[in-house]
C-alpha cells in the first residue's frame, strides 16, 4: 500500500514538470516583441513543444517499463533543467524554438509518474489515485499559464525559465529522498519493447479509442489556449500576458474535477464521464463563439473547457490502467503519444484559423474538433455493441 504522502508528492512534481510545457503560451506575445516576428512565428514555440513532448513520450516512456524509474526520473529532471536554461538565454527565434522543442522533449516526468502511481495503487483505489496524481499535473498546466503571465509581465519571460530551471533541481533532491523505487516488469530489448507498442495497438480497441477521443479533446484545448493571448491582445483594452495567465487560474475550478472523474469512474463508467466530457467541450466552444469577447464570457467557457479536459483525461486513463496491469507504461506511451500529437496539431489549427479568420475561426475549428471526439466514441459504442451481438 503506497503512503498518501508519497502520491501527493507525485502529483505535486508532475504538476511543476508539466508546466514547462505550457510556460510558453501567455508569453507568445512577447516572444514577437523581443525578437520582432510576427505572431503567427511565435505559436511555433507552442507547437513544436507539443511535439517535442509527443517524441519524448514515444522514447522514453516505454523504458518505464524496462528499467528502474526513480534513477530515470531524475535523470529526466537534469535534462530538462539543461534545456529551460538553454530557453532563458536564447539570443533568437530559432534558437527558441529549438530550445522549447527540448523542453517538451524531456518534460516527460509527468507520464511516468502516472501509471507509477497507477502500479503502486491497489486496483480498487487506482482510479483515486489516478485522479490525485492526473489533479496535480492538470492544476500545473493551468497554473503555469498563471504565474508565466504574471513574470513575464512584471520580469521579463526570460526569468520564468530561470525559476522553472531551479525547480528542477529542487525536484532532483526531493525525489531522490522520498520515491520509492521502480524495478522493471519487462525483460527484454528496447526493440521488443517498442514492437509491443504495435501488439498493444492491434488488440486493444479501448486503447485506440481512448487515444483518438484524447488527441481529439487536447487538440481542443490547445487550439483555444495557443490563440487565447492573441486574443486578449486584440480586445479594445489590449490585454497582456498577465491577464491572459489570469485564465489559468479560473481553469482550476475545472482541473478540481480530476480528483471527483477519477472516484466516478471507479463507481460508474469510465466510457460515460468520457462522453460528457466532450459535450463539455462542444459547450465551452458555443460559449466562447456567442460571448467570447469579454473577459466574463472566456471565464465561463474556459471553467466549462478546462471541466471537460480533466474528466475525459482522468476516465481516458482509468479505462487504458485497467487492460493490462504489466504494461501500463506502454500503455500510457500509446496513449499520450496519440495525444500530444493531437495537442501539436490543435496549436498548429489555432494558430492558422487564428492568422486567417480570427477568433471565429478558433472557435468554429475547436467546435468541429470536439464534435469529432463525439463521433469516435459514438463508432467504438456501435463497435463493442456489434460485437456483443455476435458472441
Amino acid at each position: 500500500m503506497v503512503r498518501k504522502s508519497t502520491i501527493w508528492i507525485m502529483a505535486i512534481t508532475g504538476g511543476v514538470v508539466v508546466a514547462n510545457n505550457y510556460y510558453n503560451q501567455p508569453l507568445l506575445v512577447e516572444f514577437a516583441h523581443t525578437f520582432g516576428v510576427t505572431e503567427k512565428s511565435a505559436g511555433i514555440v507552442a507547437a513544436l513543444t507539443q511535439f517535442g513532448y509527443a517524441l519524448g513520450m514515444l522514447l522514453f516512456l516505454p523504458l518505464s517499463d524496462m528499467l528502474e524509474r526513480r534513477g530515470m526520473i531524475r535523470a529526466l529532471l537534469l535534462a530538462t533543467m539543461c534545456a529551460l536554461i538553454a530557453a532563458a538565454l536564447a539570443p533568437s527565434m530559432h534558437w527558441l524554438i529549438v530550445a522549447g522543442f527540448a523542453i517538451g522533449f524531456t518534460s516527460v516526468v509527468p507520464q511516468l509518474m502516472t501509471p507509477f502511481a497507477a502500479q503502486l495503487a491497489e486496483p480498487k483505489e487506482r482510479g483515486s489515485v489516478v485522479g490525485i496524481v492526473m489533479g496535480g499535473l492538470l492544476t500545473g498546466i493551468l497554473l503555469s499559464r498563471t504565474i508565466a503571465g504574471f513574470v513575464g509581465a512584471h520580469l521579463g519571460w526570460q526569468a520564468m525559465y530561470w525559476i522553472a530551471a531551479v525547480l528542477m533541481v529542487v525536484l532532483f533532491f526531493v525525489l531522490g529522498r522520498t520515491l520509492p523505487q521502480g524495478p522493471p516488469t519487462f525483460h527484454g530489448s528496447y526493440a521488443s519493447l517498442m514492437h509491443s507498442m504495435l501488439e498493444l495497438i492491434r488488440t486493444q480497441p479501448v486503447l485506440r479509442e481512448t487515444s483518438l477521443v484524447a488527441a481529439l479533446q487536447f487538440a481542443a484545448f490547445s487550439a483555444f489556449w495557443t490563440t487565447l493571448v492573441f486574443h486578449v491582445y486584440s480586445l479594445p483594452q489590449a490585454y497582456g500576458s498577465d491577464v491572459a495567465g489570469m485564465f489559468g487560474l479560473i481553469g482550476v475550478i475545472g482541473a478540481s474535477a480530476a480528483p471527483y472523474a477519477g472516484k466516478l469512474s471507479d463507481k460508474k463508467s469510465p466510457r460515460l464521464t468520457v462522453m460528457l466530457s466532450s459535450i463539455a467541450f462542444v459547450a465551452a466552444y458555443l460559449v466562447f463563439g456567442a460571448i467570447g469577447y469579454g473577459l466574463i464570457g472566456l471565464a465561463f467557457g474556459v471553467v466549462l473547457l478546462d471541466l471537460g479536459m480533466q474528466s475525459g483525461h482522468v476516465s481516458n486513463m482509468t479505462r487504458n490502467f485497467a487492460l493490462k496491469s504489466e504494461a501500463m507504461g506502454r500503455l500510457n506511451t500509446v496513449y499520450n503519444v496519440t495525444r500530444f500529437l493531437g495537442g501539436g496539431l490543435g496549436s498548429v489549427i489555432g494558430n492558422i484559423a487564428w492568422s486567417h479568420w480570427r477568433w471565429p475561426g478558433v472557435c468554429v475549428m475547436g467546435a468541429v474538433l470536439s464534435l469529432l471526439a463525439i463521433a469516435v466514441q459514438l463508432y467504438f459504442g456501435r463497435r463493442y455493441a456489434a460485437t456483443s451481438a455476435i458472441a
